[in-house]
C-alpha cells in the first residue's frame, strides 16, 4: 500500500513539475489550448506604443483580454468563420496593415537621424530663410476711408495714433497697428504682395482690399527671417526629417516596382 501511495506522489509531483514549465511559456490554457506569453507581450507593446505605462495592474487586465479573446476566437473557429470569404479578406488587409507598419519601423531603425543631420538640416533652413518684416495696418471698412487716412498720413498724422482711433483689427488697432515681426505667408496674399513691395519707413500709397476690408499698410523694418535656437525645435525638425526620408523611401520602392 505504502509504494502505491508512492507511486502516486512521485506521479503528481512529476506532472506538476511538467506542468510548471508549461504555464511559464503560456498565459494560460483555455479549454485545452495555450495562450503563448508573446500574445501578452504583444498586447503590453501595444499599449506601450500608445503612450501609456504598463504597471503589474495593467498587465493582468492584458492577460485577461489574452484569454478572452481565445475564447473569442476559439467560439469563431466553431462557427466556421475563419473560412469565410470576408473575413479571409480582413485578414489580409491586417496583416498588410502590420507588415507595412513594422517595414517602416525598422527603416526608420535602420536610418536613424543623427543630431549631425539635424545641425546641417538647421543649418539649410538658416541660410535659405526669407525675409521677416515688422509692419503696421489700419483695417477700415470703404476704400474712400481708407484713401482719407493715406491723406492724413501725408499731411503729418501719426500711424500710430489714426490705427488707434480708426482700425476695425482690436488686436492691433490698441497697438498703433503693430502687427510684430512675421513672414509674409503669415498673411493673406494681397495684404502679403503690397507689403513686400515697401522698403523701410514705407507706407502704401493706395487702399490694399482683402477679405476683411481695406488696409493702409506700413513697414517699420526688415529683416533676414531668424530660426529659433536648434535645441527648441529639435523633435519638430527630426520628425520632419524622418517623414521626409520615409517618404522617399516610400517612393523609390514605388518606382522600382514592376506594375502591369
Amino acid at each position: 500500500m505504502n509504494n502505491v501511495l508512492s507511486r502516486v506522489a512521485v506521479a503528481t509531483c512529476l506532472a506538476a513539475g511538467l506542468a510548471m514549465p508549461a504555464l511559464a511559456q503560456n498565459v494560460a490554457i483555455v479549454n485545452g489550448k495555450p495562450v503563448p506569453m508573446a500574445r501578452l507581450k504583444a498586447l503590453e507593446q501595444q499599449m506601450a506604443r500608445s503612450g501609456r505605462p504598463v504597471d503589474d495592474a495593467v498587465r493582468q487586465q492584458l492577460r485577461e483580454e489574452a484569454i478572452l479573446r481565445e475564447i473569442f476566437v476559439q467560439e469563431a473557429d466553431k462557427r466556421g468563420l475563419r473560412s469565410s470569404p470576408e473575413v479571409k479578406a480582413q485578414l489580409e488587409l491586417a496583416t498588410q496593415t502590420i507588415l507595412i507598419r513594422e517595414l517602416f519601423a525598422d527603416y526608420q531603425r535602420r536610418h536613424p537621424v543623427t543630431d549631425a543631420d539635424l545641425k546641417a538640416e538647421y543649418d539649410r533652413l538658416n541660410a535659405t530663410s526669407g525675409q521677416e518684416y515688422r509692419a503696421r495696418h489700419i483695417l477700415v471698412a470703404s476704400e474712400d476711408e481708407a484713401k482719407a487716412i493715406i491723406a492724413e498720413l501725408a499731411k503729418g498724422a501719426r500711424f500710430e495714433e489714426l490705427a488707434k482711433q480708426r482700425s476695425k483689427d482690436p488686436g492691433s488697432g490698441a497697438n498703433g497697428g503693430d502687427l510684430d515681426w512675421a513672414t509674409p505667408d503669415v498673411f493673406v496674399p494681397e495684404f502679403s504682395q503690397a507689403m513686400v513691395k515697401l522698403g523701410k519707413g514705407e507706407t502704401t500709397s493706395t487702399p490694399v482690399k482683402t477679405p476683411f476690408g481695406w488696409h493702409v499698410i506700413r513697414v517699420d523694418d526688415v529683416r533676414k527671417a531668424q530660426l529659433p535656437p536648434l535645441d527648441d525645435i529639435k523633435p519638430q525638425l527630426q520628425q520632419q526629417l524622418q517623414q521626409q526620408r520615409l517618404a522617399e523611401f516610400q517612393e523609390s520602392l514605388r518606382s522600382k516596382a514592376k506594375v502591369q
